[in-house]
């Protein structure tokens, strides 16, 4: 450790070292002029005899043990010179590896905010949702609840919650809310503390309704209550129901679901008052979502074999609604695997998608870079024959392209930062608190500094053999030819092949995506949604219920129709293609024994009032549509989809007029059959459903239908008018029905809009790597190119002497690109409606786009190579 002082005086011993050299040269000088030699020749001898004084000083300063830190302070400097001497190199470098690195910043937010990161809540590593079936539903009914959490061996304590809405008066205006409403451990098992009050708790529950409380979130309590600290203890109305505020949760606590963010939680118990009506006493109504948080020591595993004990034990004792009963565990967040799955998947495979282009971008800067080592060939020869090492002048080159690499990835990341959080403050659908808090944290800038670095050395590295194997003598004699020519396949060959590659699968991707779109819009949803404009109301909000419902409901419908411009209108407790969409198990006629095993199928049901198909202009096939007639005192009917006649009946041809049963034993006529459609996702195989009519179960539901031969700008005033007549005190929110299709549109505009703006990078890499190739080819060869121009060559023949090479990379990085593409995109036909690689469109646009993309980036080395004047090339020689 001797050396550390020295640090602190380099520079006298530097300046002494020098001096001392310069006295040897001087001393052996004289010693020469006393043999006889002139002073000039004396001088030259001992300049011969000592060497390359430079080098020396260099040589020796290395045993104090400091240059490596100044050699690299050195290297930095000149590296910077250099870069500012090739602005435009500089720049497109830097732009592409900021496009990169910041593409894969935002990318490895959205998987470490929905996949890595836990929830955030105190040991939330230790959470898991339980799921049901071997279909893994997040849905439990509550009773299934109270006896996994009284006998259960392996958790703490488990919860139970469910998204819900209801109408908030705090100034005798009320407004629809979302909210979850939850267990009364809820907040104690996650561990969570209020910012101000207090939580309900296990000791507020006594029975239904007997927790009349609430607690605000904290982004409500600042934008609907002014951040008023006195809230708690305040008294407002929850569906026309008394509520007291008891406290207002954290800031950074949105709830057990990651895109969820509530206005504020209410007691499960109270789900009559806050839903219209209860099934917490059902066994067979699945609606609950369960997590808990296992004990120490504890394995998953073990959890789940815990259980599923529970599971066997519960079929036994209640064959009826649990037989068959199983359970797994999942980690919280997206409804378990119900969401979790596919955006897994969807993410991951951006991710991945992500990296390709990082990789295409290596590699078109690891073939600039290469070219531009060849173009300072005569430099590095003259540093090679002035004694320079070639490890220097390869850290020299490392230097400079991790320099661009860290200034890329710092822009990078700073784009990204924006970008997120706009992310993190979109709600893509705008009358539901969805968003996904997406905000980078330590890990994405870690990971952006390692990518930066790891892409600086990996295209920095792809000169090492053409600076290994550099020749100085033949350097300087050849001036800037290139260091490694005569190789049939060189290195920036190969990596073209790859770029072009990458930028093939990108392009594939984007162009199935955007099919599916444009499939998707253009499909048969089994309804027409054009021209329709639709109001969703809940009448528990208002104070109504029971007997009051179907009279509200028909009233509503009544001052509807007296709107001009409307010719149809109708109702239904809820809509095809909306979040709200439910099942019902199904039995043959036959059937006696109502188990779950027993069931003929699963069917979609809605309840709907007379003329909901004339609104939805969905087809009636066979049979006829439901009437006024339709009420409880009259034998059930139905109404079903031609999947639901195939699976129950064998044909369309037997269902009208057949009998089927629902749960419980309820036998049900089919009087009608209509067409099928899309329920539940644009991406759902066929499923059958049933249409009943409401007024023989009313619903507090209310999705109004109305279609009009007018616009919607026209009558959407006259709409909100005619029902804030009728009661101002009901809240309501109005919509045209394709609007609302953006619920059901989300996943694949998300996938669609992610994978063009990847496939748009991939395609400027393309062009870009192209172009330089293309470019440097054409230089290379100019005299050559010259020589075939003056020997009469056609202009075909000098084309293909000049970038013959280059198409051939471009047909072989797309073809392996589309084959690789049409494997990759596979996983978009979870998320986009009929998403195939296999549409012949698709495969004519990604052979199109290759072409283009081949075409306009060779463009202007083609010009150039047909543009050689021979007489000049050959009078410069």
């Amino acid at each position: 450790m001797s050396w550390i002082p020295n640090i602190f005086r380099r520079g006298k011993l530097y300046e002494d070292l020098s001096e001392e050299i310069r006295l040897h040269m001087e001393e052996r000088a004289e010693q020469l002029m006393g043999e006889g030699m002139s002073h000039g020749e004396a001088e030259q001898e001992a300049r011969r005899a000592f060497g390359n004084r430079t080098l020396l000083e260099e040589r020796s300063r290395e045993v104090w043990q400091w240059p490596t830190v100044e050699s690299i302070v050195a290297d930095v400097r000149f590296a910077l010179r250099q870069l500012c001497k090739s602005p435009g190199f500089t720049a497109t470098a830097i732009l592409t590896l900021a496009l990169c690195i910041g593409a894969n910043a935002v990318v490895f937010s959205l998987l470490n905010g929905l996949v890595l990161r836990p929830l955030d809540v105190p040991d939330g590593q230790n959470l898991y949702q339980v799921q049901v079936g071997k279909g893994h539903s997040p849905g439990m009914s509550y009773p299934d609840y109270i006896d996994l959490r009284d006998r259960n061996r392996s958790f703490d304590g488990l919860i139970a919650y469910e998204i819900s809405t209801a109408g908030l008066d705090t100034d005798g205006n009320p407004s629809p809310v979302w909210l979850y409403t939850a267990s009364g451990n809820y907040f104690d098992v996650l561990g969570v503390h209020p910012y101000l009050g207090r939580f309900f708790h296990s000791t507020d529950e006594n029975g239904p309704n007997s927790a009349p409380y609430i607690v605000l979130s904290y982004a409500f309590w600042q934008s609907h209550f002014q951040s008023d600290a006195g809230v708690v203890g305040r008294t407002v109305r929850l569906n026309k129901f008394a509520y007291t505020i008891l406290g207002v949760a954290p800031p950074g606590f949105r709830g057990t679901e990651l895109f969820y963010a509530p206005a504020l939680w209410a007691p499960l118990v109270n789900q009559q008052q806050i839903e219209g009506s209860s099934n917490l006493d059902k066994r067979g109504s699945q609606g609950r979502w369960v997590i808990g948080r296992l004990k120490v020591g504890v394995t998953q595993a073990q959890a789940t074999e815990d259980l599923n004990s529970i599971a066997t034990s519960l079929a036994k004792a209640y064959p009826k609604e649990d037989e068959g009963m199983s359970f797994a565990l999942a980690r919280p967040g997206l409804a378990g695997d119900m969401l979790g799955g596919p955006v897994h998947a969807f993410v991951g495979g951006l991710m991945l998608l992500a990296g390709l282009i990082l990789l295409a971008a290596c590699a078109n800067l690891g073939s600039l870079f290469s070219a531009r080592a060849a173009d300072r060939s005569r430099e590095i020869a003259l540093r090679l024959a002035l004694g320079s090492t070639r490890g220097r002048i390869l850290r020299q080159l490392l230097t400079e392209a991790v320099l661009v690499s860290l200034v890329g990835g710092a822009m990078g990341v700073a784009g990204s930062v924006v970008l997120l959080r706009w992310l993190s403050a979109w709600q893509p659908i705008p009358d539901m608190p969805i968003n996904v808090t997406v905000h980078p944290d330590t890990r994405t800038y870690l990971i952006s500094l390692l990518l930066a670095l790891a892409s600086g050395l990996l295209f920095g590295m792809v000169p090492v053999r053409q600076v290994l194997k550099a020749d100085p003598y033949q350097g300087i004699k050849a001036g800037t030819a290139e260091l490694a020519a005569g190789r049939r396949v060189t290195l920036r060959d190969v990596l073209l092949a790859a770029q072009i590659a990458v930028c093939a699968v990108l392009v594939t991707s984007s162009l199935v995506s955007v099919r599916g779109m444009v499939r998707s819009l253009k499909s048969n949803f089994g309804f027409v949604p054009q021209n329709v404009i639709q109001v969703n109301a809940n009448l528990n909000m208002a104070g109504y219920s029971g007997d009051q419902l179907p009279v509200v409901q028909m009233r509503i419908l009544d001052e509807v129709k007296k709107i001009p411009g409307v010719t149809v209108a109708a109702y239904a407790n809820r809509i095809p293609l909306n979040l709200g969409w439910s099942q019902n198990v199904v039995f043959l006629d036959s059937a006696t024994n109502y188990k779950m095993s027993n069931a003929a199928a699963k069917a979609i049901e809605y309840d709907v009032s007379p003329g909901y198909f004339q609104a939805a202009a969905t087809s009636l096939l066979r049979g006829r549509a439901f009437t006024w007639n339709d009420r409880k005192d009259v034998p059930r009917v139905a109404v079903v989809n031609q999947e639901f006649a195939r699976k129950l009946f064998g044909s369309e041809e037997k269902a009208i007029g057949n009998f089927f049963k629902i749960g419980g034993g309820a036998r049900v006529q089919v009087v009608g059959l209509v067409e099928d459609g899309k329920y539940g996702t644009l991406s759902e195989d066929q499923k059958p459903a049933m249409f009943l009519p409401i007024l023989q179960s009313p619903s507090n539901a209310m999705w109004l239908l109305v279609r009009s031969n007018l616009s919607s700008q026209e009558v959407g005033p006259s709409l909100e008018r005619t029902l804030h007549a009728l009661d101002p005190g009901l809240p309501f929110t109005i919509n045209t029905w394709e609007e609302e299709l953006g619920t059901a549109l989300f996943a694949a505009r998300a996938a669609s809009m992610a994978l063009g703006v990847l496939g748009g990078l991939g395609a400027m890499l393309a062009l870009t790597g192209i172009f330089g190739v293309a470019a440097y080819s054409v230089s290379n060869r100019l005299r050559e190119l010259g020589i075939r121009i003056a020997l009469g060559a056609p202009r075909r023949e000098v084309m293909r002497a000049a970038l013959g090479r280059v198409f051939r990379l471009l047909a072989a990085g797309s073809m392996v690109g589309l084959l690789l593409g049409i494997a990759a995109t596979k996983l978009l036909s979870f998320i986009v409606y009929q998403a195939t690689p296999r549409d012949p469109l698709v495969l004519a646009g990604v052979v199109l786009a290759m072409l283009l993309l081949g075409l306009l980036a060779t463009w202007i080395p083609a010009q150039r190579a047909l543009s050689i004047d021979p007489l000049i090339l050959l009078r410069e020689e």
